[in-house]
Formats: structure tokens, C-alpha cells, sequence
């Protein structure tokens, strides 16, 4: 049994998630040719916001804020942010004060994720161009001279304390396992964007005994931080396993990471994720989002009927959630 990590953790989320198969599916790629045995973990169900893999970061670092007397939480991410919607319910969940620095311009009418901002009683600075945090700065100090004491979330939440919170992931996984939930996966296939679910997943493999390959699907062309993703992503998961006692260091040849699928770019609904997205709900009744999730889906859907899984495989897709931003993209979806 994993012992706890020794940082700080609130409890936000409802864990664990489920895992279970995709029998329905596998059916009906089966008449397209072989498929793997398909299982999904339900980070969709995590219980925060309507659900979403990012409560998992949130759980450290609300932690942290907590521990370090914050009372403000800080963060950025695009209009439709999957991770700004659950800052801004786990900051009112702990009673802080929650600012959101979005990409773009207010639309006339908020819709999907940004609804949901408003609701949870966020403060939203527009910040045009700058989606990925540029302004995070220029706000954090605004806050200190107001005399609050901001936390400042990194953007997707993906810092070595947010990647914690897939380092425990993985934990959780395994001990589903054991337990019988299912099988251990051949492959684990999921959306890779800001680095810290891929960090922790990679880290939390190793310390937990998982020998699945991990596949992250790439979502958006830009860099991050300033770096390419790939070189973002090895600091990121050398960071991590230095929080967590290994000594490891790894490379950026070490990473999974599948460019193949980033279509128009980041936000852009194509026909992959327009299939992906009702041949999940009509076979199994689950949603994926437009942005990430779907095109995640959409790729394992590809590589199936590419071959590039034998019957003999079990592969597990990792719902990340992202629902709420399907009401936003009403229009790309229309008439499937």
C-alpha cells in the first residue's frame, strides 16, 4: 500500500474514480478490425466543478495555500479553462478569494466553463493575447498591495506540488488494480498540455510498480514557458521526482508524447473530435470535451484502426473531463 505524500493536501475531490471497461465500444471498433480490451478511469466523476482531472493538482496546492496562510488564489488559462473553472470552485470551497486571468476579451454572453467562473464568484481579468499566464505576474503583486496574500497557481496547475497530485493518482490506480477493479494497463493514453498530469503519471509509474506505457497526446502547437513542450515537460517531471525522494533523471527521449493529432490547434473542433465525441456518448453515454478529452479520444480511436494495439493489449483512456465546455462550442457540434 503507497504511503501518503508528505505535503500538504486538502480534500477537495472524490477519489476514487471509477475504472471500468468500454465493452460496448470495443464491440463496435471490433467490426472495423481487432481492438485492444478498452477500460476508462473517470476522472470526469472527481466530484469538483462538475468533475475534471484537475481537482487532483488542486488538492496540493490548496494544500500549500493553506499551509502558507494564503488567502487568494491566482491563476490563468484560456476563456474555456477546465483548470480555471475548478480553481475557481476549490478557492470557494476554502473559503479564499479566487482571481482568473483568462485569454481573449468578455464575450457577450458567458457559456460552458466561463459560466461556471462567474458562478463560483471568480475575478476575471481578460487578458487578450496572453492565455497561458504571461499576465499572472503583473496581478499576483497588484493583489499584495491591496494587502492580500495571493497564492499563485501556475497555468494548468502544473507545477512538481500540482504534479503531486498524479503521482497519488497513480497510486490510486494500482491499488484499484489489486483490488480487482481491472487489469493493469499494456497503455494509458491521455492529454498532455501543460506537463503536470504527464509528470505525475511518469513519476507515480515508477513509484507505484505501474508498468503501462503512458501516452500523452499532445493539444496544443504554442510552447510553454518559454520552452519547447518536450523540454517543459523533462524539467517538469525531473522536479517532480526530486520532490519525491528519486534520484532518476530523465530525458526528453524518455516521454510518449504524440504530436500527430494537434489538428487546427489548440481549441480547434475538427472532424476527429466531432466523431470522437458522439461515438462515446452513443456507445457508452459518456462526454468528452471539444478540447482535450475529445481530441484524446479521437486519437485512440485512430491509432486502433491503425493497428497500432494488438487484441492482446489492455489500453486505458484517462478521462480528463471538460463537459461543461461542450454548451460553449454549440455550434462546431451541431448536427452530429
Amino acid at each position: 500500500m503507497p504511503q501518503p505524500l508528505p505535503l500538504p493536501r486538502a480534500e477537495l475531490g472524490f477519489f476514487p474514480t471509477p475504472l471500468h471497461p468500454l465493452t460496448r465500444l470495443r464491440e463496435k471498433l471490433a467490426h472495423d478490425g481487432s481492438s485492444p480490451s478498452l477500460f476508462i478511469k473517470r476522472d470526469d466523476q472527481s466530484g469538483v466543478a462538475m468533475g475534471g482531472n484537475k481537482v487532483r493538482k488542486l488538492e496540493f496546492l490548496i494544500g500549500q495555500a493553506e499551509a502558507e496562510g494564503c488567502d487568494t488564489i491566482v491563476t490563468a488559462g484560456a476563456q474555456q479553462s477546465n483548470h480555471c473553472r475548478q480553481t475557481a470552485a476549490a478557492a470557494a470551497m476554502s473559503g479564499m478569494e479566487c482571481h482568473l486571468v483568462l485569454g481573449g476579451a468578455a464575450p457577450d454572453e458567458a457559456r460552458g466553463n466561463l459560466l461556471l467562473d462567474e458562478l463560483f464568484g471568480a475575478t476575471i481579468h481578460w487578458a487578450g493575447a496572453h492565455r497561458k499566464g504571461e499576465d499572472l505576474p503583473n496581478i499576483v503583486e497588484d493583489l499584495k498591495r491591496r494587502g492580500r496574500k495571493p497564492c499563485l497557481v501556475p497555468y494548468g496547475g502544473s507545477s512538481a506540488v500540482g504534479a503531486s497530485g498524479f503521482v497519488a493518482a497513480m497510486g490510486e490506480l494500482a491499488d484499484q488494480v489489486r483490488m480487482g477493479a481491472g487489469p493493469m494497463p499494456s497503455h494509458i493514453v491521455f492529454a498532455s498540455s501543460s506537463g503536470g498530469t504527464h509528470a505525475g503519471m511518469v513519476v507515480g509509474a515508477e513509484l507505484h510498480g505501474i508498468t503501462a506505457r503512458i501516452h500523452g497526446i499532445s493539444i496544443d502547437k504554442e510552447e510553454h514557458g518559454g520552452l519547447p513542450y518536450r523540454d517543459w515537460l523533462t524539467g517538469l517531471t525531473n522536479e517532480t521526482a526530486a520532490l519525491h525522494g528519486l534520484e532518476r533523471r530523465y530525458m526528453p527521449t524518455d516521454f510518449i508524447l504524440d504530436e500527430r493529432f494537434l489538428g487546427g490547434g489548440y481549441g480547434v473542433v475538427g472532424e476527429l473530435e466531432r466523431e470522437a465525441i458522439a461515438l462515446l456518448a452513443r456507445c457508452e453515454g459518456i462526454l468528452v470535451d471539444p478540447v482535450y478529452s475529445g481530441r484524446v479520444f479521437g486519437a485512440l480511436v485512430a491509432m486502433i484502426r491503425a493497428g497500432e494495439f494488438s487484441p492482446e493489449d489492455t489500453v486505458l483512456f484517462w478521462h480528463t473531463g471538460g463537459a461543461p465546455a461542450i454548451f460553449a462550442y454549440a455550434q462546431e457540434l451541431a448536427g452530429l
